[in-house]
């Protein structure tokens, strides 16, 4: 490491590493898959709740012990994302200068406030924002299955109470007439399965009736208020949508069976598009057992372990390899390093919580205690890279398009899913796990290639490319393989490094000084946050950050007081769900030509080839450059 490069700070290295594995394994051998999924973020808590010293401790927006009303903050009040820019800042202050917050009140209330503004009674011009606010976060307090509920029954309400005698109408609907009241529900409802389109649709093939329901609600209407059949029609429609698919959707999804990445390599499916995974999906996947055969298996990605174990014992019963019938299974994450985590039966899409080197075993309870990694994830071939023989531009190509098509495949409500509610989410963040998979896995990369090479002039030769890469990342505004690349390279294995640094250019020291800087988590990440405050859409941001950012928002105000919801806190949660939405509005295209080593080049980089074992990698770095020399 050069003289004068400014170290990051070591709990940025564990903490990001952390985190981007989407699952944790302490020291515990059982627990839920949830658990993991929310010990991954306990991990990073000290890196969440780490605040710039002019932000202050974290706040609290009302007292627990207090036996007063809570008191929301205002409009104006100041526990904005601290990712926003400063011109973002500006943007939302001036909006929120005529936005007016809902009042603290019941979730149903809530949904009633937000009928009544639609309606135009209420708030003015915030209808838009309220109404978005209102779609990116209500699963946070009022469940879908509830929401669903409380639209049915205000759209029959008027009717009910006509037969009623002017009974049952809602307070807040007062002075509103029938339609007035049937097409703010149908507006809502609109803007929900909009909102939540993909997620709905693969709910409808088991229990979702909620389009259905309405629309024969509403077609009961007609012949009172024919002024609706344009609101029947698109009904309609979308329950053609989310209930019958068409026969070439049906063709394809038979068709289909989607492998996993670094769980099942298979090349021709890594060079196609990344399209996002959906629970329904099926995949294969390979279950080892002790004695490190494995078994292939096609499941539905968000299938229970009791189902796998089904299917893996099936397999084991027909298989000539196995001399006795399998007993009691139980499904067991093993990492590069020995850790392994034991699911219960009833948890459920576990492939995506799996380490960038971790695999399933399936074993009975006695043979827990003699599971061991894949030798092949314990030993080591040194060799040239095969980097070498690609160009940086192509490399770096080829990381940005990946990310996009990663970053793209996720759904923005994933980001609220994960952090707001980890395993009682109602949509799983699938893809949003595979993304900060990737993260790691680049991390890891960097490292293996530099260190399984035992030339030393092709090692200073492995930096400057990496440097460039990133550079080049950076350039292309895809800030998540840039991070990623410079924290591989600051991994403690390589920067220890001496000799290899010392034979690196000054210029690219310099450089790499200056990326290292970004990096930089002190005053809460300045300096990566005054580079993103100097880009315009589209970006790649480093989605760990994202979650930081969240998790600090969500931990520093109060969801509710009794039953009283803070929905200042859901705006203050919109607004950064829309900052991700920014940096999505416009499609990132790369502007290199495809070189004729292009698809070598991407798939290479698709199935990236690493070690996560930080031991192994210190002892690869130990053999390279012993400690004493």
């Amino acid at each position: 490491m050069p003289a004068g490069m400014k170290p990051l700070e070591k709990f940025l290295k564990k903490q990001t590493t952390a985190l981007t594995r989407a699952g944790g394994f302490g020291d515990k051998a059982t627990g839920t898959s949830a658990s993991r999924r929310r010990a991954s973020l306990s991990r990073v808590v000290p890196f969440f709740r780490e605040t710039s010293p002019e932000s202050g401790p974290a706040r609290e927006v009302f007292s627990p012990d207090s036996e007063e009303p809570p008191c929301w903050p205002s409009a104006t009040a100041d526990i904005r994302s601290p990712s926003l820019s400063s011109d973002e800042q500006s943007s939302e202050a001036s909006l929120e200068t005529s936005w007016t917050p809902l009042p603290a009140d019941t979730p149903d209330n809530v949904a009633l406030a937000l009928l009544d503004s639609v309606a135009g009674k209420r708030y003015g011009n915030c209808t838009e924002t309220l109404l978005d606010d209102f779609m990116l976060t209500h699963p946070i307090f009022l469940p879908s299955d509830r929401f669903q509920q409380v639209l049915l029954q205000q759209f029959a309400l008027e009717t009910e109470a006509r037969e009623g005698d002017g009974e049952g109408e809602g307070e807040g609907w007062s002075g509103l007439d029938g339609m007035e009241r049937k097409q703010a529900v149908l507006s809502v409802a609109f803007r929900y399965l909009e909102t939540y389109r993909d997620l709905l649709q693969e709910e409808s093939e088991h229990s979702n009736t909620f389009p259905k329901d309405l629309y024969m609600l509403a077609v009961q209407e007609l012949s009172r208020l024919p002024e609706l059949v344009e609101d029947v029609l698109k009904l309609q429609r979308w329950t053609e949508i989310l209930h019958c698919p068409s026969e070439e959707e049906r063709e394809s999804s038979r068709k289909q069976v989607r492998p996993l990445f670094r769980h099942f390599r298979r090349i021709d499916a890594c060079l196609q598009p990344r399209q996002a995974f959906r629970g329904s999906d099926e995949i294969f996947c390979r279950v080892y057992t002790p004695d490190h055969s494995y078994v292939t298996i096609r499941s539905r990605l968000s299938c229970r372990v009791g189902e796998i174990l089904a299917l893996v014992k099936e397999k084991l019963q027909y298989s000539e390899d196995q001399p006795t019938q399998p007993g009691n299974l139980i499904l067991v994450a093993v990492t590069s390093a020995g850790e392994k985590a034991v699911f219960r039966p009833s948890d459920e899409a576990v492939f995506t919580t799996l380490g960038v080197n971790t695999h399933l075993f399936a074993c009975e309870p006695s043979e827990l205690d003699s599971l061991l990694p894949l030798p092949e994830e314990i030993h080591w071939s040194p060799g040239d890279s095969k980097l070498h023989d690609m160009s940086a531009e192509e490399v770096a190509n080829q990381l940005v398009t990946f990310d996009w098509e990663l970053f793209s495949c996720v759904h923005e409500v994933e980001f609220v899913c994960y952090v707001f509610h980890g395993e009682q989410a109602r949509w799983r963040p699938l893809n949003l796990e595979l993304v900060l998979q990737r993260c790691s896995e680049v991390q890891h990369w960097v490292a293996t290639e530099i260190l399984q090479c035992q030339s030393l002039p092709k090692r200073v030769q492995l930096l400057r490319k990496f440097i460039k890469v990133s550079a080049l990342c950076k350039q292309q505004q895809d800030l998540l393989s840039f991070l990623a690349v410079v924290l591989g390279l600051d991994n403690p294995a390589v920067s220890r490094l001496r000799l290899t640094w010392e034979g690196l250019p000054g210029k690219f020291r310099k450089q790499f000084q200056q990326f290292e800087s970004i990096a930089d988590p002190s005053r809460n990440h300045k300096s990566y946050r005054d580079l993103m405050a100097s880009l315009r859409p589209p970006l790649i941001p480093f989605t760990p950050l994202l979650l930081k950012d969240l998790t600090f928002l969500h931990e520093s105000c109060k969801t509710f007081h009794g039953e009283l919801v803070n929905f200042e806190k859901m705006h203050k949660v919109a607004e950064m769900v829309r900052t991700i939405r920014r940096y999505r509005s416009s499609q990132l295209v790369t502007d290199a030509e495809p070189s004729p080593s292009h698809l070598q080049t991407k798939a290479y980089i698709r199935q990236l080839q690493v070690i996560d074992n930080q031991n192994l990698l210190f002892d690869m770095s130990c053999k390279l450059e012993p400690k004493d020399m």
